[in-house]
């Protein structure tokens, strides 16, 4: 007589074009069940009812982005994750830092201008350690607001007295912020209790360096369950699976891939880390538009994935992006995150319930 898992797995469509059936039909019945629930801790990183507030590049819009100041800022927020962008420096330490050269976010330009164009994998750890990560912050809170980066231009006056403090901008401006290495970064946000997001970016000279070098001061650091790894290169993503098959990833897109869970099954993964509605400043999510953007994200909700939305900045927004669903908003404003999700539990039935009148939510 046949093992009845034998039985499920013949009378599967397909099943001999299947591989990972064809794996299962090899199995036992108890070998099948623990393989089965420990796939299921994979695909599951984060609480799907849990709102995350994650500060994007740290709380960047109050300390200078991707420094341990911004991330010591974000837990100030109440702020339960962290995300940052890591790149590998010349003599192979993973570090801290979004951009691939250095002339937005130190002083390069006026310390070392000629090289302020060179990617920032031609300097070793060192050499990046001898630039001012700080005070080009301070400077963009001196100009204009709609003179400032992008991020900074609807940074109000009030935000600015109640989060920035004296004592924050004699630091930002005393030379001592520095790129991080992940390293201490990691080390900072066990500290705090927050968990991490890290962002690999591309392009790199050293792909496998990167991914492997992460992935071994994760575990060095014992923090497997606190970190979850995202790209926009989902090849990378890939090699992080091929690597390990234990760290929680998200994939990060914009806009939406084809066949999204097609993609999460081959990464074992349940997370998204989706662009916002960028029209939302002038079409709202009354648009065709924007209905369109509200209801994909309520189909991957039924479908039992975790979407996590960069870069949110917008109060309102925040407040119908919470009542779709989302798992979390990534913010370079935790403040407004914060209290978005308060008002969300005080009025959120109300949007709620205008999302299921309009057919977006059923």
């Amino acid at each position: 007589m046949s093992h009845p898992l034998v039985i499920c797995c013949r009378i599967s469509a397909g099943l001999e074009k299947n591989r990972f059936y064809c794996y299962l039909y090899s199995l036992t019945f108890y070998n099948f069940l623990e393989y089965y629930l420990s796939n299921l801790t994979l695909l599951c990183p984060v609480n799907m009812n849990t709102l995350l507030n994650i500060a994007h590049r740290g709380a960047r819009a109050y300390a200078p982005e991707n420094t341990l100041s911004a991330f010591a800022k974000a837990k100030t927020f109440d702020c339960q994750m962290i995300e940052l962008d890591v790149r590998l420096s010349k003599d192979g330490v993973v570090i801290v830092h979004h951009d691939e050269n250095l002339s937005r976010c130190t002083d390069i330009q006026t310390r070392n201008p000629e090289r302020s164009h060179d990617n920032i994998w031609e300097f070793t750890f060192s050499e990046l350690q001898a630039f001012d990560a700080g005070s080009w912050y301070l400077a963009e809170l001196e100009l204009p607001s709609t003179e400032r980066q992008t991020f900074l231009q609807n940074l109000t006056d009030f935000e600015i007295a109640e989060y920035v403090s004296d004592s924050d901008k004699r630091l930002y401006g005393s030379g001592q912020v520095k790129i991080p290495a992940l390293a201490e970064t990691l080390e900072l946000a066990n500290k705090l209790g927050l968990m991490i997001n890290i962002e690999l970016k591309s392009p790199c000279q050293d792909p496998q360096g990167l991914i492997t070098g992460v992935l071994a001061m994760i575990h060095e650091k014992n923090l497997t369950k606190q970190v979850i790894i995202s790209s926009f290169d989902h090849n990378y993503l890939k090699l992080v699976r091929k690597h390990d098959k234990t760290v929680a990833i998200a994939v990060l897109a914009d806009p939406l891939v084809a066949q999204p869970m097609t993609l999460l099954r081959q990464l074992k993964s349940n997370t998204f880390n989706l662009g916002c509605f960028w029209e939302f400043p002038t079409l709202g999510f009354d648009s065709q538009a924007g209905r369109a953007y509200l209801k994909k994200l309520a189909k991957l909700k039924k479908s039992a994935v975790a979407i996590n939305i960069w870069t949110c900045n917008n109060p309102l927004e925040m407040e119908y992006l919470l009542a779709i669903g989302v798992t979390g908003l990534i913010s370079d404003y935790p403040n407004r995150v914060h209290q978005a999700i308060s008002n969300y539990s005080n009025k959120g039935s109300e949007i709620l319930s205008s999302l299921v009148q309009s057919g977006i939510i059923f």
